[in-house]
């Protein structure tokens, strides 16, 4: 039997900083003369809970095996979700035990859906929590996929070990390297972002929320029409820039900063990112060209910043796409399959599976034309061998299930088909905004039924933690090998 000591002295660690990340909206509150007992309160008992965890643990092992890679990853979710909502429940919002554990759970997974109808009323020192929450999703989520997700095989995610003698015994003391180098990448781009929010019109607390949710690719604003409240293209293409920054994969920018400067023009995931990027704004464009007859109607800032948000999961809203005809919305539903890079804060299937699985699909047919030849599949000069492929095609094959599995299970709530199908994709790939009246660009969740929201927060979680992650916790046999 394992011993999980030192999964749970990391999550008294998690606890400690997320209770001491509840002062900033405490100051906020004084700032802007808010003052109640919501967040003291809940400091109070994420760091006792912490300090409990921390205390109790101390004689724990440096490494971690393979169970506990896995259990950490999701329990660290989890666990703050379920603190991170406590602010909700002690607001003067008076926030159901769901609604405040949804809201939670969609920051720190950085998706982007809320309950919250009229974001322009709510105290400061929640929207600021909002963002912290999706700060360090997207930070948490880099580390993760970055030390931890790589050895344990994950959905190909092992592609991306950074070294080839990497096992679950030694990822924790080389990670505190990384992860430093990176949290310092991570600060740098928001402050950079927050500095030119703050330039081009945004109030100082506007510029400093939406920094760390536009490079979290989370999406949360203060404003109920989101980014489009400013109206502002020098706000939106600062927000397009540093969404693309953080939907590159971060292992570029210590590859570059050490010396390889062509990084971002020969790694094949970047690469095929930016032109799924031009090829989907100028397909868009044509598109609603012909539909409209005229190009001097079409916006083509509003077209790419929508595709940009929608690609990385961001889910920022300018103009209500609905209102482009049915194609874009299913056009758009494709994009949010897709997602952007591994490693990085972006989410969905990931753009380097399905080039894979396209890679994949021509060697089969390759095969077909030429029985006796034999193809092998390279990805950034790395063979990948039938295992890996298996991998990368099961991943696939179970989103899509549980995509269609929770698509089922909210329309058995009552919801129409387009409202099930589009938050079960928005939920899945941690996009934000779903499609139709209720969820729409200009609508939320709030409407939804406690047990809709229940299985969009589990939804939500597994997509962040790439599945495997998750279910595996669930097979006894997996328990018993170790």
């Amino acid at each position: 039997m394992s011993n999980y000591k030192t999964v749970f002295f990391t999550l008294g660690v998690l606890q400690i900083i997320l209770g001491v990340s509840m002062s900033i909206p405490i100051i906020i509150q004084f700032i802007f003369n808010e003052f109640d007992s919501s967040f003291i309160s809940s400091a109070i008992i994420c760091i006792i809970f912490g300090v409990l965890f921390f205390l109790s643990n101390l004689d724990h092992e440096k490494k971690l095996n393979l169970p506990q890679a896995f259990l950490l990853t999701a329990l660290s979710w989890v666990s703050i979700a379920v603190f991170g909502s406590l602010p909700f429940i002690f607001s003067s919002l008076n926030l159901s035990i769901t609604d405040s554990f949804f809201e939670s759970m969609s920051g720190i997974t950085t998706t982007g859906s809320t309950i919250i109808t009229n974001l322009e009323a709510v105290p400061k020192s929640i929207l600021l929590w909002r963002a912290i929450l999706q700060w360090l999703g997207g930070i948490g989520i880099i580390v993760m996929a970055i030390t931890l997700m790589p050895i344990m095989n994950v959905g190909g995610m092992q592609l991306f070990k950074t070294s080839n003698n990497d096992t679950a015994e030694k990822i924790l003391p080389r990670s505190k390297q990384v992860t430093i180098r990176l949290i310092t990448i991570y600060l740098f781009f928001t402050i950079l972002c927050c500095l030119l929010y703050n330039i081009f019109g945004m109030s100082f607390f506007d510029s400093v929320t939406h920094s760390m949710t536009t490079l979290a690719t989370g999406g949360f604003s203060n404003y109920n029409n989101s980014i489009g409240h400013f109206n502002s293209a020098s706000i939106e293409i600062t927000s397009m820039i540093f969404v693309i920054l953080g939907s590159i994969p971060f292992i570029a920018y210590i590859k570059y900063l050490s010396g390889d400067k062509k990084i971002f023009f020969l790694d094949s995931q970047i690469v095929a990112f930016f032109k799924i990027i031009a090829f989907s704004v100028i397909f868009m464009f044509i598109y609603l060209s012909i539909v409209n007859k005229s190009i001097f109607e079409i916006s083509l800032r509003s077209i790419s910043f929508n595709v940009i948000s929608i690609l990385t999961g961001t889910g920022y809203v300018t103009k209500d796409f609905s209102q482009w005809g049915n194609f874009p919305l299913v056009f758009f539903l494709i994009l949010m399959f897709i997602g952007g890079c591994a490693g990085s804060t972006a989410c969905g299937i990931k753009i380097f599976r399905v080039q894979l699985l396209y890679r994949f699909i021509v060697n089969e047919l390759k095969k077909i034309i030429y029985p006796r030849g034999i193809f092998i599949i390279k990805y950034d000069n790395n063979n990948i061998d039938e295992k890996f492929m298996s991998s990368v095609i099961s991943f696939i094959y179970l989103y899509i299930v549980i995509f269609f599995i929770i698509t089922a299970l909210l329309s058995l709530t009552g919801l129409d088909f387009i409202t099930s199908i589009s938050a079960a994709a928005t939920s899945i790939s941690n996009v934000g905004p779903g499609l139709g009246e209720i969820i729409g660009p200009n609508g939320n969740f709030s409407k939804l039924s406690d047990i809709s929201k229940w299985v969009l927060s589990i939804s939500m979680i597994l997509g962040r933690l790439e599945l495997f992650a998750i279910l595996v916790l669930f097979i006894p046999s997996f328990w018993r090998k170790y």
